[in-house]
């Protein structure tokens, strides 16, 4: 059975030369991907407008947008994952495992 270290960790985010390098890394990647989401918007645009013609601007912005968001929040929500995981976040959460036998939840 592991045992929990009595003393807790400070989170690493605490450290403002750290957060600030997490932060700065986690910008990074959104204004990448920022650029990629409006380029692949762009581009389903364009396919749809080469392969039916030209189109309602209604359907066009709506295609652009709705591309472009969807990847964007995909990568909000991956970046918010590297955040975490990078950070050491994810190993200062308490684990609750649950017992195999009993069935009830404890802390380790």
């Amino acid at each position: 059975m592991p045992q929990h270290d009595p003393v807790p960790r400070p989170d690493p985010l605490d450290d403002p030369d750290y957060a600030g390098f997490a932060w700065g890394r986690y910008k990074r990647i959104l204004r990448w991907m920022g650029v990629v989401s409006v380029t692949t918007g762009a581009g389903a645009v364009g396919i749809l407008w080469q392969s039916l013609g030209p189109l309602p601007i209604h359907m066009a912005i709506a295609t652009f947008l709705g591309v472009s968001l969807t990847i964007l929040m995909a990568a909000l929500l991956m970046g918010l994952i590297f955040l975490s995981s990078g950070s050491g976040h994810d190993e200062a959460v308490e684990r609750h495992d649950r017992h195999e036998d009993s069935g009830v939840w404890r802390d380790e």
